[in-house]
C-alpha cells in the first residue's frame, strides 16, 4: 500500500463524525488514535466547557494549537481534531504538512440532529439551529485546505471509513 502520509488527520465541524470515524479508522489501520479535545482535557484537568467558561476561548485555542503541534510530531496516528482547530492558519499549515487531511462535512440538518442532545458544546449555547448555521457560515472556507472532503450526512461511520481507506490507499 502506498501512503500519502503517515498520519491521517480528520477535520470538520462538530457533529460531522470525527470522533466515531477516527476510532474506527485507527482500529482498521492499527494506528494510534489521538483525539485532540480529549488530550487537552487530560492535560488541563477539566472538560472543555469548563475551560471555555473559566479561561475563555482564546486560552483554549492556544492550548489546542500547542497540543496539535506536539501530537503531529508523532507518526502512524489517526488524529481527530476539534472543530475549531482549523481557525488558525498556522494549524492548517501544520496539519497539511504533517499528515493527510480529511475534511468531514455534513448538512446543517444532519449536524443539528447529531448535536442537539449534547450539552458539552460551549459554542452551541442558545439556539442550536442558529448557532450551527452561523458557525458553518463563519467556517465555510476553513476546511478547504484538506486533501479530501467527504460528506457524512447520509453515510454510516463504517461507510465513511471505507471511503477514506479507498482514497488513502490510492
Amino acid at each position: 500500500m502506498s501512503r500519502k502520509a503517515d498520519n491521517i488527520i480528520l477535520v470538520g465541524m462538530m457533529g460531522t463524525g470525527k470522533t466515531t470515524v477516527s476510532t474506527l479508522l485507527a482500529q482498521e489501520l492499527g494506528y494510534t488514535l489521538i483525539d485532540i479535545d480529549t488530550d487537552v482535557e487530560a492535560k488541563e484537568g477539566c472538560p472543555i466547557p469548563v475551560l471555555f467558561q473559566e479561561k475563555g476561548e482564546d486560552y483554549f485555542r492556544e492550548v489546542e494549537s500547542k497540543t496539535l503541534c506536539r501530537i503531529l510530531e508523532g507518526s502512524s496516528q489517526v488524529v481527530s481534531t476539534g472543530g475549531g482547530s482549523v481557525l488558525r492558519p498556522s494549524n492548517r499549515e501544520m496539519m497539511k504538512n504533517t499528515g493527510w487531511v480529511v475534511s468531514l462535512t455534513a448538512s446543517p440538518e444532519a449536524i443539528i440532529s447529531r448535536v442537539s442532545s449534547s450539552d458539552d458544546r460551549p459554542l452551541l449555547a442558545g439556539n442550536i439551529e442558529e448557532r450551527v448555521k452561523k458557525i458553518m457560515e463563519e467556517r465555510r472556507d476553513a476546511y478547504s485546505f484538506a486533501h479530501v472532503s467527504i460528506d457524512t450526512s447520509d453515510l454510516s461511520p463504517e461507510e465513511v471509513v471505507s471511503h477514506i481507506l479507498t482514497l488513502y490507499r490510492v
